[in-house]
């Protein structure tokens, strides 16, 4: 064999060698950070586990625990001699009652922490169990993330806080369910865990007819069975109590809260809130709550069988939440377990539907829509409505989709170089293609709005230091030669107009701006949005530190420098929290100026992106008017302005670091055309499964 071809297979060799090293190398990479990754999601659900231990021992001993405290304290209704019903404390069953009042002794020696430490592992049970009951194939990743992930949800959850807060028993009959379906063996074992939960849950009885649908009659029967044979024990054991509750109560509708209150999240809750009552709303209950059953249990039967049997087992719990007389708010677990369904064929969108029912789940409805009268059936009813949206309209994939495991993938844009190499930090935060969800960017948008207000009003430490930085901004100011504030207020008020139009300003184009450039962008140009709306969501999060580390009181709230305050009136300084308007926002939230910074993002944004020359100009004069406005009005100081700069500056500088820089390849024409990169000297195409439905073509930047 010539030399030459011996010493080009000895290369090839070498190659290969290396190739494989190089494999094995960059397989042990990746599984040390999968393992450090699942790590410290272990982490979080014990740190979470810590933390709800916590917050409810450090209640008072009559504030915590206080459905269980009604239950088996001193004077609980498990003591009583008498029905369990005589007030409306116990809102459990019969049976729940027999099963309890054995535990009373015990209860009392451990109220606390014996009851919480059980319920949480009762939660991680649920969670463990959930992970892996997912529908498969399930890849490597998701498996090893999966358990950790779901405790943590469940941990954060409205349901599970609730229960835990109060002492509830509500977790176990979703466990039961749970460890019927996807742990014990045989029919026979499953229907009596299922009929023990109805016993504690009536409505829980519908998963019998879940096993019907889908072939298990025998669990079916058995459960059912076990439902009645428990029923009866209890009826055998407290007749009287049993006929207050089955037959006087209407399977316990009247027991506990209201049932027109925010807190039940039924068909039944909602109708009475509408405005329904007497025989009308019962007999449009009946009607809606048997459609929903006929819709719920045929989709989950046929998830069921399509091998989702976690998603079916989800969707009747929905069912079960919605025909419920009362679903009290620690009664809605079975929500989050809809999560699980995958909806929709893009990959862009796959998160949406766990998004919006992870946000609904963990967040009061009053975070989710703003104080509007017109959102109020829907806040109101939030939960009402994702659990009708799992049961009978939410369009989850079967397995069967060629879109189940390989959606269509998203679109990203080739970036332009950076400037410098390092830029982006992040190479995983990539340049998406499609506009946002409209839906999920509202609620995210919604959510960061709320979680800002409500940590600008926890950032205040006391009026002493907000008036101690005050004098320290004016001392320095005065050392720069930039206060202007006193000459600027007091020549606004002497022209009446002048200071009716600065008012006017300061109080109505703080967000009407901002969120009309959003909306303009979300339409037009996606990629600018999502560069933009990243930005300037840094901005705001860098200001919330800043109110936080150096509460800082306007000159409208210096006592002694004769600032008069156009917009809220004169303050009463004798009042050491200047009336009800504290109670509203936090006034020394002033350093930096979102005022000003948000103008100032705007202007930036408009100039950077608008067509014309006269909206250049509008830009450039919208932050002016406002730096002039909260000046003349007393409401900020010189250098708050400067602090809102800054933090804009920052803001659009983490956005570059991130994400890199704004410009990119504008769309060919037509969709999958070559991407080219100004500069970059090559061309990329996006790829695209077959067969894919048409993706927007529109190019567009921004965070994922």
């Amino acid at each position: 064999m010539p030399e030459s071809r011996v010493g080009t297979r000895r290369q090839e060799g070498r190659r290969g060698v290396a190739n494989a090293e190089h494999r094995v190398r960059g397989e042990a990479t990746a599984g040390t950070r999968t393992g450090a990754a699942r790590a410290v999601l272990w982490l979080v659900v014990a740190a979470l586990a810590v933390r709800q231990m916590a917050v409810v021992l450090r209640q008072q001993p009559g504030e915590r625990l206080t459905d269980l405290e009604t239950w088996t304290g001193e004077n609980g209704v498990l003591h009583v001699t008498g029905s369990l019903y005589d007030t409306d404390r116990f809102t459990g069953t019969p049976f729940a009652g027999l099963v309890l009042k054995p535990l009373t002794r015990t209860a009392e020696q451990s109220l606390g922490v014996a009851w919480t430490f059980g319920s949480l592992l009762l939660v991680a049970a649920l969670g463990v169990i959930a992970a892996r009951a997912l529908p498969g194939p399930v890849r490597r990743r998701t498996a090893l993330f999966a358990a950790p992930v779901a405790i943590t949800l469940l941990m954060v959850s409205l349901p599970v806080r609730n229960a835990l807060y109060l002492g509830q028993t509500s977790i176990l009959p979703v466990l039961l369910v749970l460890v019927g379906c996807f742990v014990v063996r045989g029919e026979r074992a499953s229907g009596v865990l299922i009929g023990i939960a109805a016993a504690l849950q009536p409505t829980v009885l519908l998963f019998a007819a879940l096993l019907w649908l889908t072939g298990r009659r025998r669990a079916a029967l058995t459960g059912v069975s076990a439902f009645a044979a428990c029923t009866a024990l209890a009826w055998a054991a407290m007749p009287h109590d049993s006929w207050t509750y089955w037959v006087h109560h209407v399977a316990g509708a009247g027991l506990g809260d209201q049932a027109d209150s925010l807190a039940n999240q039924s068909l039944h809750g909602a109708l009475l809130r509408f405005g329904l009552a007497g025989p009308l709303e019962i007999a449009l209950f009946v009607v809606l709550a048997a459609a929903v059953c006929f819709l719920g249990l045929r989709r989950a039967a046929r998830y069921a069988r399509d091998g989702q049997l976690l998603l079916a087992v989800a969707v009747t719990g929905c069912v079960v939440v919605a025909v419920s007389p009362t679903a009290w708010q620690h009664q809605l677990l079975w929500v989050l377990l809809a999560v699980v369904g995958r909806v929709g064929t893009r990959a862009s969108d796959r998160m949406v539907w766990p998004a919006v029912v992870v946000l609904v789940i963990t967040l009061p409805g009053k975070m989710l829509l703003p104080n509007i009268e017109s959102m109020f059936p829907v806040r109101d009813n939030v939960l009402l409505i994702a659990a009708l949206g799992a049961a009978c309209v939410a369009p989850f994939l079967p397995r069967t989709s060629p879109y189940w495991q390989q959606p269509v993938p998203t679109d990203y844009a080739a970036p332009v170089p950076a400037r410098w190499s390092r830029v982006p930090l992040m190479p995983f935060w990539r340049r998406v293609l499609s506009r946002p969800n409209l839906l999920l960017e509202l609620l995210l948008i919604r959510v960061v709005y709320s979680a800002y207000q409500h940590v600008r009003l926890a950032a205040t430490a006391g009026r002493a230091t907000a008036e101690h930085h005050g004098r320290q901004i004016h001392s320095a100011e005065q050392w720069l030669h930039i206060d202007i504030e006193h000459w600027a207020n007091h020549a606004v008020v002497k022209v009446g107009w002048l200071r009716d139009f600065f008012d006017y300003y300061y109080s109505t184009f703080h967000f009407i701006v901002p969120l009309a450039i959003l909306a303009v962008l979300y339409v037009r140009r996606p990629a600018d949005y999502r560069w933009v709306r990243s930005s300037i969501g840094f901005a705001t999060v860098l200001a919330l530190v800043g109110f936080w580390l150096y509460p800082l009181a306007p000159p409208r709230l210096m006592p002694g420098l004769g600032f008069i305050d156009t917009v809220h009136g004169v303050q009463d300084f004798a009042k050491p929290d200047y009336g009800t308007l504290t109670g509203v926002t936090n006034q020394y939230a002033a350093m930096p100026s979102l005022h000003f910074g948000w103008s100032l993002w705007c202007g930036v944004v408009i100039v950077m992106l608008a067509p014309k020359v006269w909206m250049k100009l509008l830009g450039v004069l919208h932050p002016l008017l406002t730096v002039s406005a909260i000046i003349a009005t007393g409401n900020h100081w010189v250098l708050d302005a400067v602090g809102g700069a800054a933090v804009v500056a920052l803001g659009f500088g983490l956005t570059y670091a991130l994400s890199g820089p704004r410009r990119l390849q504008q769309p060919a024409a037509g969709a999958g055309e070559p991407l080219k990169v100004p500069g970059a000297g090559k061309t990329g195409k996006a790829a695209r499964p077959e067969p894919p439905p048409k993706v927007d073509g529109e190019a567009v930047a921004g965070k994922p």
